[in-house]
């Protein structure tokens, strides 16, 4: 079991020491991460982990421990405080109640008392964490909201495509058999007369508010069409945008047998609820898809057959293939394959860059479209690269010759092979690009962000976070890449800077060590005398001394 971890802070060091090794920290379930002899040291510690437990003297220089408690409890809320005080304090004892300080131990105290109050602590710790992790309660809820998130996911995929990946984590978190060969989407929409005479408006049968009648005949229909796909088999069956949505998942890979399978739960279905419910619906079945990550291309056209009712009418069963040429899925340029394709050109490898371009154009041969078709797929392609391009500030001139007008040779190229290794080499030039713009960027902000700190470094309230204010960018990014470009903390960066600032004044004025603290940054002279013989090895008046000396 992992153990909480304990920053100590105390400034005699008797004490100190007394408590770091003095105490079973790992019998108590405890890790001491640190120890700071003041309150400041302690809260600069803070910006490299906050711990689970901070145990502080109440009394320290340069930020004493209600202080420190102060800080702590306005951004680190998640850390517990025990506070270690004499008996003359009473009045600060207080002021710790006011501020949510978790314990007060009085000084003098024994192992056995520090052992006592670490135990008590140690059962908040666990407490909270248990409520946080509750398994049972946890599944307990999952399992309430289970048919409301498998719906919801349904939902997502058809509404647009998913990646492989998502789908899987997905449909297996949710308990969803989505395994199959073929799938295929039908949409049952009640009729405009339906709808009329269950209180609806004719016409309107996608109006997104209806009446508690239509509800209930919406539900009837759901138990209906469930009923049916369960005993054939069929797939899914749920409610999308107020209609019921048949989701039929194959072993077969014919499209033309799925579909007649589709068809015939469709009028099966249809003919139930005429019977049952006096109601009449059309239902619209788009495509057989082979990738259930890409089901929204299928109900999409099945939304499309429904509108057919208002050539053929309606109470009917309407495949999209019956009353429009469609092709197969390869040929569309989808908003996931442009997310895919835009995200390698500017994060991936060149190897990632020929596996996606394969699959841009996998099956495309055996795929029965017409030369225009091929030729807009193409077109689809190269302006997903070219908004890529533009929201990257790449060259246009070096991705595609002097002018634009080599674009003209997606209409003269005679293979795919030819139109493919074309494409390969725009992508590849354009990732070198990005990368150049991309390296230079953050060059020039770590650069900016040097040049501030060096202009600034004399101000007390100096800062990461006032830093990243300046530069517009969030701390976390900050950091990243600012240690990335300098090999070091943005922290220890501007302390190395204030440090060497403060030996150049003491080699080259007589100013004393409070003016320095000043002009450095510092607002407590005693804190910086400590901080510079902790970076230095010896305070400001000896290192003074070695140099005249010397």
């Amino acid at each position: 079991m992992s153990l909480y971890t304990v920053l100590v802070a105390e400034d005699e060091f008797e004490v100190r020491e007394a408590i770091v090794a003095g105490t079973d920290w790992p019998g108590l379930g405890f890790r001491v991460m640190d120890s700071a002899e003041n309150g400041q040291e302690a809260w600069d510690l803070f910006a490299k982990e906050a711990p689970d437990l901070l145990l502080t003297d109440i009394r320290m220089p340069f930020m004493d421990g209600l202080q420190l408690a102060e800080q702590v409890k306005r951004h680190y809320p998640g850390t517990r405080i025990i506070i270690l005080s004499g008996y003359d304090e009473f009045e600060y004892a207080q002021r710790a109640l006011q501020l949510s300080v978790d314990e007060y131990v009085l000084k003098p105290f024994s192992s056995e008392d520090l052992a006592a109050v670490l135990a008590k602590m140690r059962g908040v710790l666990d407490a909270e964490a248990a409520e946080k992790r509750d398994v049972a309660q946890l599944r307990e809820h999952y399992r309430r909201s289970l048919p409301v998130l498998r719906e919801n996911f349904l939902a997502t995929l058809m509404m647009r495509p998913l990646k492989r990946r998502e789908l899987e984590e997905k449909s297996a978190l949710y308990d969803l058999r989505l395994a199959g060969e073929s799938f295929q989407a039908a949409v049952i929409s009640i009729d405009a007369a339906g709808q009329a005479a269950a209180g609806g408006t004719p016409g309107k049968e996608n109006t997104p508010s209806i009446s508690e009648d239509q509800e209930l005949l919406l539900f009837a229909s759901l138990n209906i069409a469930e009923e049916i796909a369960a005993a054939r088999n069929q797939g899914r069956v749920f409610l999308h945008q107020g209609q019921v949505v048949l989701l039929t998942i194959s072993m077969d890979r014919d499209p033309q047998a799925v579909t007649a399978a589709t068809m015939a739960a469709a009028e099966e279905i249809r003919q139930a609820i005429e019977r049952y419910l006096k109601l009449t619906v059309t239902i619209g079945i788009g495509v057989v898809i082979h990738e259930p990550a890409g089901l929204s291309y299928s109900y999409k056209d099945a939304v499309l057959a429904l509108d057919y009712r208002v050539i053929l009418g309606g109470n009917r069963v309407i495949s999209i293939a019956d009353v429009e040429q469609r092709h197969v899925e390869k040929m569309r340029f989808d908003e996931l394959k442009e997310q895919s394709l835009v995200r390698c050109l500017k994060t991936g490898t060149a190897d990632e860059l020929k596996d996606i371009i394969e699959s841009l154009f996998q099956g495309l041969a055996e795929a029965p479209v017409s030369v225009k078709e091929y030729q807009l797929y193409l077109m689809e392609i190269v302006t997903a690269v070219l908004r890529a391009a533009k929201d990257a500030d790449a060259d246009l001139d070096d991705l595609f010759g002097d002018n634009m007008a080599s674009l003209a040779e997606l209409y003269r190229f005679r293979t795919l092979a030819e139109a493919k290794a074309w494409l390969v080499g725009i992508c590849a030039r354009m990732m070198g690009s990005i990368a150049v713009v991309r390296q230079s960027a953050l060059h020039n902000l770590v650069e900016e962000a040097i040049a501030y700190t060096r202009a600034n470094y004399g101000d007390s309230e100096l800062s990461i976070n006032k830093v990243c204010s300046q530069l517009h960018i969030s701390a976390g990014y900050f950091s990243s890449i600012f240690k990335k470009e300098t090999k070091t903390t943005f922290v220890a960066y501007l302390l190395h800077i204030r440090m060497e600032a403060a030996k150049e004044l003491l080699r080259t004025t007589d100013l004393r060590a409070m003016e320095i603290a000043e002009k450095v940054g510092y607002a407590e002279p005693n804190y910086f005398s400590f901080s510079f013989k902790k970076h230095v090895g010896m305070s400001p008046k000896e290192y003074r001394s070695s140099i005249k000396g010397g």
